[in-house]
């Protein structure tokens, strides 16, 4: 059994986007909001406010942007 190139249909031609592509957003704004989270911890234990609010914002700004990603999925 032949697949025929002809009938093939990429998402491409369709214009959808890859799954891995629908997803890049996500996790980019996930890995932003947990790297907030672990400057807070460690700026709690060093004492630190700045890092400490650098860290709060950090996460925040990641919460808001994985609503804005599961908002558009």
């Amino acid at each position: 059994m032949e697949i025929d190139r002809n009938k093939v249909i990429t998402q491409e031609e369709l214009g959808e986007p890859a799954p891995i592509d629908q997803v890049g957003g996500l996790v980019e704004a996930e890995m932003k909001r947990i790297e907030g989270s672990a400057k807070e911890s460690v700026a709690q234990g060093l004492q630190d406010e700045e890092l400490e609010r650098e860290g709060r914002r950090l996460k925040e700004e990641g919460k808001r942007e994985v609503e804005e990603e599961r908002q558009k999925q």
